[in-house]
Protein backbone atom coordinates (compact mmCIF):
# COMPACT_ATOMS: atom_id res chain seq x y z
CA UNK A 1 0.00 0.00 0.00
CA UNK A 2 1.46 3.73 -0.82
CA UNK A 3 2.61 5.85 1.78
CA UNK A 4 -0.53 8.61 2.62
CA UNK A 5 2.15 11.24 2.51
CA UNK A 6 3.50 10.24 -1.43
CA UNK A 7 2.21 11.96 -4.84
CA UNK A 8 -0.49 10.01 -6.84
CA UNK A 9 1.63 10.64 -9.65
CA UNK A 10 4.65 9.02 -10.94
CA UNK A 11 7.87 11.81 -11.46
CA UNK A 12 7.64 11.06 -15.28
CA UNK A 13 4.13 11.76 -15.40
CA UNK A 14 4.61 15.20 -13.88
CA UNK A 15 7.38 15.92 -15.90
CA UNK A 16 5.34 15.06 -18.90
CA UNK A 17 2.85 17.58 -17.69
CA UNK A 18 5.58 20.49 -17.23
CA UNK A 19 6.28 19.75 -21.15
CA UNK A 20 2.53 19.76 -22.30
CA UNK A 21 2.16 22.91 -20.27
CA UNK A 22 4.92 24.45 -22.26
CA UNK A 23 3.98 22.88 -25.80
CA UNK A 24 0.46 24.62 -24.95
CA UNK A 25 1.94 28.09 -24.03
CA UNK A 26 4.35 27.39 -27.13
CA UNK A 27 0.89 26.89 -29.43
CA UNK A 28 -0.89 29.53 -28.61
CA UNK A 29 1.93 31.78 -28.69
CA UNK A 30 2.01 30.85 -32.39
CA UNK A 31 -0.89 32.30 -32.90
CA UNK A 32 -1.07 34.80 -31.53
CA UNK A 33 -3.44 33.88 -28.45
CA UNK A 34 -2.71 36.18 -25.11
CA UNK A 35 -2.45 34.54 -22.09
CA UNK A 36 -4.77 35.70 -19.27
CA UNK A 37 -5.52 34.89 -15.59
CA UNK A 38 -8.63 35.74 -14.41
CA UNK A 39 -10.60 35.03 -11.03
CA UNK A 40 -11.15 31.57 -9.45
CA UNK A 41 -13.58 32.64 -7.09
CA UNK A 42 -16.54 35.06 -8.13
CA UNK A 43 -20.10 36.55 -7.12
CA UNK A 44 -21.79 34.71 -9.93
CA UNK A 45 -22.01 30.76 -9.76
CA UNK A 46 -22.59 28.18 -12.65
CA UNK A 47 -26.30 27.64 -13.49
CA UNK A 48 -26.28 24.20 -15.56
CA UNK A 49 -27.88 21.71 -14.01
CA UNK A 50 -25.62 19.18 -14.55
CA UNK A 51 -22.53 20.68 -12.52
CA UNK A 52 -22.07 21.79 -8.79
CA UNK A 53 -20.63 24.59 -7.82
CA UNK A 54 -18.45 24.92 -4.69
CA UNK A 55 -18.81 28.19 -2.56
CA UNK A 56 -16.72 29.71 0.50
CA UNK A 57 -17.38 32.65 2.51
CA UNK A 58 -15.45 36.03 2.74
CA UNK A 59 -15.08 37.16 6.09
CA UNK A 60 -13.31 40.46 5.62
CA UNK A 61 -15.14 43.53 4.50
CA UNK A 62 -17.58 43.86 1.48
CA UNK A 63 -19.13 46.92 1.36
CA UNK A 64 -22.69 45.46 0.52
CA UNK A 65 -20.98 43.01 -1.61
CA UNK A 66 -22.28 39.61 -0.84
CA UNK A 67 -19.76 37.30 1.06
CA UNK A 68 -20.84 34.55 -0.75
CA UNK A 69 -18.13 33.27 -3.55
CA UNK A 70 -17.95 30.56 -6.01
CA UNK A 71 -15.21 28.85 -7.09
CA UNK A 72 -15.32 28.62 -11.31
CA UNK A 73 -15.95 25.36 -12.71
CA UNK A 74 -14.62 27.77 -16.05
CA UNK A 75 -12.91 30.73 -16.88
CA UNK A 76 -15.55 31.10 -19.48
CA UNK A 77 -17.37 34.29 -18.45
CA UNK A 78 -14.21 36.69 -17.39
CA UNK A 79 -13.18 35.58 -20.82
CA UNK A 80 -16.14 36.58 -22.57
CA UNK A 81 -16.31 39.81 -20.30
CA UNK A 82 -12.24 40.09 -21.96
CA UNK A 83 -13.33 40.00 -25.02
CA UNK A 84 -16.36 42.48 -25.06
CA UNK A 85 -14.05 44.84 -23.71
CA UNK A 86 -11.60 44.04 -26.82
CA UNK A 87 -8.94 42.22 -25.79
CA UNK A 88 -9.08 39.59 -28.72
CA UNK A 89 -7.74 35.80 -28.90
CA UNK A 90 -6.99 35.15 -25.30
CA UNK A 91 -6.28 31.99 -22.96
CA UNK A 92 -6.26 30.81 -19.79
CA UNK A 93 -4.88 27.73 -18.56
CA UNK A 94 -5.42 26.83 -14.79
CA UNK A 95 -7.05 25.06 -12.08
CA UNK A 96 -10.80 24.50 -12.13
CA UNK A 97 -13.77 23.12 -9.27
CA UNK A 98 -16.58 20.92 -9.55
CA UNK A 99 -18.43 19.62 -6.39
CA UNK A 100 -19.46 15.72 -6.52
CA UNK A 101 -16.81 14.62 -9.28
CA UNK A 102 -14.47 12.34 -7.51
CA UNK A 103 -13.34 8.99 -8.77
CA UNK A 104 -11.60 6.93 -10.91
CA UNK A 105 -11.33 9.67 -14.05
CA UNK A 106 -12.99 12.89 -12.28
CA UNK A 107 -11.22 14.89 -9.55
CA UNK A 108 -12.95 18.02 -7.98
CA UNK A 109 -10.05 20.39 -9.00
CA UNK A 110 -8.70 19.26 -12.33
CA UNK A 111 -6.78 22.15 -15.11
CA UNK A 112 -8.58 23.20 -18.12
CA UNK A 113 -7.13 24.98 -20.96
CA UNK A 114 -10.01 27.47 -22.39
CA UNK A 115 -9.37 29.55 -25.39
CA UNK A 116 -11.48 32.40 -27.94
CA UNK A 117 -11.01 32.54 -31.40
CA UNK A 118 -12.52 35.74 -32.66
CA UNK A 119 -13.99 35.40 -35.95
CA UNK A 120 -13.96 31.55 -37.00
CA UNK A 121 -16.49 29.61 -36.61
CA UNK A 122 -17.06 26.22 -34.13
CA UNK A 123 -15.91 23.25 -37.15
CA UNK A 124 -12.68 26.02 -37.86
CA UNK A 125 -11.88 25.75 -33.89
CA UNK A 126 -12.50 21.96 -33.84
CA UNK A 127 -9.69 21.90 -36.19
CA UNK A 128 -7.90 23.86 -34.29
CA UNK A 129 -8.17 21.60 -31.20
CA UNK A 130 -7.10 18.74 -33.09
CA UNK A 131 -4.20 20.47 -33.80
CA UNK A 132 -2.90 20.96 -30.46
CA UNK A 133 -3.54 17.34 -29.22
CA UNK A 134 -2.04 15.98 -31.94
CA UNK A 135 0.99 18.38 -31.06
CA UNK A 136 0.84 17.17 -27.64
CA UNK A 137 0.53 13.38 -28.57
CA UNK A 138 4.18 14.00 -31.03
CA UNK A 139 5.55 14.44 -27.23
CA UNK A 140 5.35 10.61 -26.46
CA UNK A 141 6.12 10.03 -30.20
CA UNK A 142 2.17 9.37 -31.26
CA UNK A 143 0.15 10.21 -33.96
CA UNK A 144 -3.33 10.24 -34.63
CA UNK A 145 -5.99 10.76 -37.91
CA UNK A 146 -8.50 12.89 -37.39
CA UNK A 147 -12.16 12.08 -38.50
CA UNK A 148 -14.72 14.89 -38.71
CA UNK A 149 -18.72 13.86 -38.64
CA UNK A 150 -21.81 15.63 -37.16
CA UNK A 151 -24.12 14.61 -34.20
CA UNK A 152 -26.43 13.07 -36.46
CA UNK A 153 -24.67 11.21 -38.70
CA UNK A 154 -22.83 9.20 -35.94
CA UNK A 155 -25.88 8.44 -34.35
CA UNK A 156 -27.56 7.10 -37.33
CA UNK A 157 -24.14 5.51 -38.58
CA UNK A 158 -23.98 3.31 -34.72
CA UNK A 159 -27.15 2.80 -33.73
CA UNK A 160 -29.67 3.81 -37.12
CA UNK A 161 -31.64 6.40 -35.25
CA UNK A 162 -32.44 9.90 -36.11
CA UNK A 163 -31.17 11.94 -33.15
CA UNK A 164 -32.41 15.10 -33.79
CA UNK A 165 -36.68 13.50 -34.35
CA UNK A 166 -36.41 9.99 -32.58
CA UNK A 167 -38.91 10.21 -30.07
CA UNK A 168 -37.32 8.83 -26.17
CA UNK A 169 -39.14 5.23 -27.26
CA UNK A 170 -36.74 5.05 -29.94
CA UNK A 171 -34.35 6.33 -27.87
CA UNK A 172 -34.44 4.07 -25.21
CA UNK A 173 -34.80 0.75 -27.34
CA UNK A 174 -31.63 1.65 -28.93
CA UNK A 175 -29.73 0.85 -25.69
CA UNK A 176 -30.54 -2.38 -25.96
CA UNK A 177 -29.44 -4.45 -22.86
CA UNK A 178 -27.91 -1.48 -20.74
CA UNK A 179 -29.83 -2.09 -18.00
CA UNK A 180 -30.85 1.89 -17.36
CA UNK A 181 -33.48 3.47 -13.73
CA UNK A 182 -35.65 5.67 -16.72
CA UNK A 183 -37.28 7.36 -13.83
CA UNK A 184 -36.96 11.03 -14.56
CA UNK A 185 -35.00 10.52 -17.58
CA UNK A 186 -35.46 13.05 -21.05
CA UNK A 187 -34.93 13.01 -24.02
CA UNK A 188 -31.31 14.64 -24.09
CA UNK A 189 -30.77 12.32 -20.79
CA UNK A 190 -31.58 9.13 -23.04
CA UNK A 191 -28.87 10.61 -26.17
CA UNK A 192 -26.22 11.34 -23.48
CA UNK A 193 -26.98 7.85 -22.18
CA UNK A 194 -26.44 6.19 -25.84
CA UNK A 195 -23.46 8.11 -26.34
CA UNK A 196 -21.73 7.15 -23.06
CA UNK A 197 -22.73 3.12 -23.14
CA UNK A 198 -23.08 2.64 -26.56
CA UNK A 199 -20.99 4.53 -29.28
CA UNK A 200 -18.17 6.12 -27.36
CA UNK A 201 -16.38 2.34 -25.82
CA UNK A 202 -16.48 1.88 -30.21
CA UNK A 203 -14.26 4.64 -30.56
CA UNK A 204 -10.62 3.88 -32.15
CA UNK A 205 -8.07 4.70 -29.40
CA UNK A 206 -5.79 6.28 -32.46
CA UNK A 207 -8.29 8.44 -33.67
CA UNK A 208 -9.38 12.08 -33.15
CA UNK A 209 -13.01 12.19 -33.63
CA UNK A 210 -14.64 15.85 -34.18
CA UNK A 211 -18.66 15.70 -33.30
CA UNK A 212 -20.21 18.40 -34.19
CA UNK A 213 -23.70 20.65 -34.84
CA UNK A 214 -25.85 18.74 -31.89
CA UNK A 215 -29.48 19.05 -31.08
CA UNK A 216 -30.59 22.77 -30.72
CA UNK A 217 -31.82 21.09 -27.31
CA UNK A 218 -28.29 21.01 -26.13
CA UNK A 219 -27.30 24.43 -27.20
CA UNK A 220 -25.43 25.18 -23.80
CA UNK A 221 -23.66 28.67 -24.48
CA UNK A 222 -24.01 27.93 -28.40
CA UNK A 223 -25.47 30.01 -31.32
CA UNK A 224 -28.26 27.75 -32.76
CA UNK A 225 -28.62 27.61 -36.65
CA UNK A 226 -32.07 27.42 -38.32
CA UNK A 227 -32.84 24.98 -40.09
CA UNK A 228 -34.82 21.47 -40.68
CA UNK A 229 -33.76 20.16 -38.15
CA UNK A 230 -32.24 23.51 -36.07
CA UNK A 231 -28.39 22.45 -34.50
CA UNK A 232 -26.73 24.09 -32.22
CA UNK A 233 -23.41 25.19 -33.12
CA UNK A 234 -21.12 23.61 -30.75
CA UNK A 235 -18.35 20.22 -31.37
CA UNK A 236 -16.48 17.81 -28.60
CA UNK A 237 -13.56 16.49 -29.26
CA UNK A 238 -12.84 12.68 -28.63
CA UNK A 239 -9.24 10.84 -28.50
CA UNK A 240 -10.71 7.46 -28.27
CA UNK A 241 -13.45 6.79 -25.94
CA UNK A 242 -11.88 10.16 -23.53
CA UNK A 243 -13.89 13.58 -24.39
CA UNK A 244 -11.19 15.81 -24.54
CA UNK A 245 -12.98 19.00 -25.10
CA UNK A 246 -16.69 21.06 -25.59
CA UNK A 247 -16.67 23.98 -27.71
CA UNK A 248 -19.07 26.44 -29.14
CA UNK A 249 -19.88 28.90 -31.98
CA UNK A 250 -20.76 31.60 -29.14
CA UNK A 251 -24.06 33.03 -28.06
CA UNK A 252 -23.75 36.70 -28.58
CA UNK A 253 -27.45 37.35 -27.44
CA UNK A 254 -27.61 38.72 -23.79
CA UNK A 255 -31.87 38.66 -23.92
CA UNK A 256 -31.47 34.86 -25.06
CA UNK A 257 -28.34 34.44 -22.50
CA UNK A 258 -30.26 35.30 -19.80
CA UNK A 259 -33.23 33.50 -20.96
CA UNK A 260 -31.06 30.12 -20.83
CA UNK A 261 -29.52 31.04 -17.40
CA UNK A 262 -33.37 31.69 -15.53
CA UNK A 263 -34.30 28.22 -17.63
CA UNK A 264 -31.28 26.40 -16.22
CA UNK A 265 -31.77 28.13 -12.70
CA UNK A 266 -35.64 26.90 -12.77
CA UNK A 267 -34.46 23.53 -13.85
CA UNK A 268 -32.12 23.76 -10.33
CA UNK A 269 -34.56 24.40 -8.16
CA UNK A 270 -37.35 21.79 -9.72
CA UNK A 271 -34.78 19.33 -9.24
CA UNK A 272 -33.94 20.62 -5.61
CA UNK A 273 -30.67 22.21 -6.31
CA UNK A 274 -28.77 25.49 -4.95
CA UNK A 275 -30.66 28.24 -7.44
CA UNK A 276 -26.57 29.61 -7.80
CA UNK A 277 -27.19 33.98 -8.94
CA UNK A 278 -26.67 34.16 -12.51
CA UNK A 279 -23.47 35.95 -14.10
CA UNK A 280 -24.72 39.95 -14.04
CA UNK A 281 -21.77 41.20 -15.50
CA UNK A 282 -21.53 38.54 -18.46
CA UNK A 283 -24.91 39.59 -19.54
CA UNK A 284 -23.87 43.22 -19.43
CA UNK A 285 -20.56 42.52 -21.33
CA UNK A 286 -22.94 40.64 -24.00
CA UNK A 287 -25.31 43.40 -24.01
CA UNK A 288 -22.49 46.05 -24.86
CA UNK A 289 -21.15 43.55 -27.72
CA UNK A 290 -19.06 39.99 -28.21
CA UNK A 291 -17.43 39.92 -31.31
CA UNK A 292 -18.01 36.66 -32.95
CA UNK A 293 -16.13 33.89 -32.07
CA UNK A 294 -15.62 30.42 -31.09
CA UNK A 295 -14.48 28.98 -27.61
CA UNK A 296 -13.23 25.79 -26.23
CA UNK A 297 -12.77 24.00 -22.95
CA UNK A 298 -10.53 21.38 -23.31
CA UNK A 299 -9.74 18.62 -20.20
CA UNK A 300 -5.69 18.77 -19.51
CA UNK A 301 -5.86 15.65 -17.03
CA UNK A 302 -8.06 13.92 -19.52
CA UNK A 303 -5.76 14.64 -22.54
CA UNK A 304 -2.48 13.59 -19.90
CA UNK A 305 -4.38 10.40 -19.31
CA UNK A 306 -4.72 9.74 -23.07
CA UNK A 307 -1.21 10.64 -23.68
CA UNK A 308 -0.11 7.60 -20.63
CA UNK A 309 -3.07 5.08 -22.13
CA UNK A 310 -4.15 5.30 -18.43
CA UNK A 311 -8.38 5.31 -17.15
CA UNK A 312 -6.87 6.54 -13.29
CA UNK A 313 -6.71 10.99 -12.77
CA UNK A 314 -4.40 9.96 -9.77
CA UNK A 315 -1.97 9.13 -12.43
CA UNK A 316 -1.40 12.09 -13.99
CA UNK A 317 -1.77 14.20 -10.51
CA UNK A 318 0.90 15.41 -8.08
CA UNK A 319 -1.80 14.75 -5.30
CA UNK A 320 -5.47 13.54 -6.28
CA UNK A 321 -8.46 14.59 -3.77
CA UNK A 322 -7.76 11.18 -2.02
CA UNK A 323 -3.80 12.50 -1.14
CA UNK A 324 -4.94 16.14 -0.88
Amino acid sequence: MTAPWRPSGSPDALRLRASVNRRIRDFMAERGVLEVETPVMSRAGNTDPNIASFSVEFGGRTDGAPRTRWLRTSPEFPLKRLLAAGVGDCYELGRVFRDGEAGGRHNPEFTMLEWYRVGIDHVALAREVADLVQACLALVGRSTSVVETTYGALYHAHLGIDAHRDDIDALRAAIADVVIDPEGLGRDDWLDLLMTHRIQPTFREDEVLIVHDYPASQCALARVRDGDPPVAERFELYLGPLELANGYHELADAVEQAARFDRDVGRRVKAGSIAVPRDEALLNALAHGLPACAGVALGVDRLLMAMLRTDRIADVLAFDFASA
